[in-house]
């Protein structure tokens, strides 16, 4: 087979292999976890039950009708014994008793207890919908570090392949030479070594990108060995500022909304405590029908039907100091819950100073990073260039070699670091694009 043969077959296969993949981007990474992700089910099913539990039924507030329904009878051998007169024998009896009834109840007053408590269902609402976005906000993030881990990971595995061919180049050039009797055989076998030192690296970063494509698939909740390609470029927002960040995270972040719900709902419940301070009162109504037969009784037949009606009312006099204790428990959770959002706040504030000290020194990194890759590649170029004419060992190759890798490698890396900053900060100020 000729060379140009085989090398139309080669770009042929990378062509249908190319094909094949999946080219995935973030958006639709991002897209594909909001539909199908776990998490992010169960968050959605946790907001429909509080919104079926936050009615004025589930309150208190609404009567309670109940109706009711019995049919039953006895089969009984009765003797009577009157005072004059021979005993009166009934042989198999039958009686039977028939109940229909509907009865209501309504608590119209309860110390305004009810209200307080569709007061903190509706905020028990608020809460699983803040649950729900905090969960969305984390996926999101995860997606999003996942997808730029596989790209950090591509540029790493080109950066290993490039070092291949410089010690392809070299083991190449240190043949010639010994070939030519200008080199040695040491210089040969060094390359030799180098060159499958550089290999070994290449297989080991190839590998860590297939495990991130594992990870960013079970994020998206699809077959764990779909093979995909994504973008090359790490995409960076360099505008993020500290005070609009800080004023941002004030108003959106969960955490911190969360702990805000928290106490109004402790202080719901001791409201809700303190009408047991108050009378219940109650209206009730019901209707009735029965009827009834009895071959052994005064009235072999009777039957009625009609409506009942009242109203009630009761007040807790003495309990036992229990209803102290809980107001004086309520009103500890609601001290707590002012100290817990204090703490939140704190937490939140640290997290965002910490990831915006971060993101500003990775940009910082990054400039730098990239003008050590630049001298690093000239050197390499120009080490390369004196080792093709003999003037320098290989030895200075290796190190010229290793320095621009080195440098490369520092580079991606700066970039990675600098994105999963910036999404942190996004995540924490509740202002990640869930489109992107």
């Amino acid at each position: 087979m000729s060379k140009k043969l085989y090398l139309t077959i080669v770009f042929i296969g990378i062509s249908c292999i190319s094909f094949a993949q999946e080219k995935l981007t973030l958006q639709q990474a991002i897209t594909i976890a909001l539909q199908n992700n776990y998490d992010i089910k169960i968050s959605k099913n946790d907001i429909d039950i509080a919104k079926n539990n936050a009615t004025i039924g589930n309150a208190g507030m609404l009567p309670n009708v109940q109706g009711s329904y019995t049919n039953g009878g006895s089969l009984q051998n009765t003797t009577q014994t009157p005072a004059n007169g021979p005993d009166k024998v009934i042989r198999g009896a039958r009686s039977t008793n028939n109940n229909l009834g509907a009865d209501l109840n309504w608590t119209i007053f309860n110390g305004f207890t009810m209200f307080a408590n569709y007061d903190r269902l509706k905020e028990l609402q608020k809460q699983g919908e803040l649950n729900s976005r905090l969960v969305i906000l984390n996926t999101v993030s995860d997606v999003i570090s996942s997808y730029y881990d596989i790209v950090r990971q591509q540029q790493l595995v080109a950066a290993a392949d490039s070092s291949m061919d410089v010690s392809v180049l070299r083991s190449k050039i240190a043949k010639i030479k010994l070939q030519l009797g200008k080199g040695s055989k040491l210089d040969l076998l060094a390359a030799q070594v180098d060159y499958n030192s550089d290999t070994s690296n290449y297989l080991q970063t190839k590998n860590t990108l297939q495990l991130a494509k594992v990870r960013l698939n079970q994020l998206l909740v699809r077959t764990i060995d779909t093979d995909f390609t994504v973008d090359n470029v790490i995409t960076l927002d360099a505008t993020l500022t500290y005070n609009q960040l800080a004023e941002l995270t004030e108003k959106q972040n969960p955490n911190v909304q969360n702990a805000f719900i928290n106490q109004k709902i402790a202080t719901l419940n001791l409201k809700s405590i303190r009408g047991a301070r108050y009378p219940v009162v109650s209206l009730n109504s019901g209707y009735s029908r029965a009827n009834s037969t009895s071959p052994t009784g005064f009235n072999q037949k009777f039957e009625a039907n009609g409506l009942t009606y009242g109203i009630s009312a009761k007040i807790n006099i003495f309990d036992g100091f229990l209803q102290r204790q809980q107001e004086r428990n309520a009103k500890i959770e609601i001290d707590n819950s002012l100290l817990n959002l204090n703490k939140t706040k704190i937490d939140v504030n640290a997290q965002l100073r910490t990831a915006f000290q971060n993101y500003r020194t990775y940009l910082d990194l990054i400039n730098l990073e990239q003008r050590n890759l630049d001298i690093a590649k000239e050197n390499l170029d120009i080490t390369l260039a004196k080792y093709r004419l003999g003037s320098i060992a290989p030895l200075e190759l290796r190190e010229a070699q290793r320095n621009e890798i080195d440098a490369k490698n520092r580079f991606i890396e700066m970039q990675y670091q600098t994105k999963i900053a910036e999404t942190t900060l996004k995540e924490i100020s509740g202002t990640i694009n869930l489109s992107y």
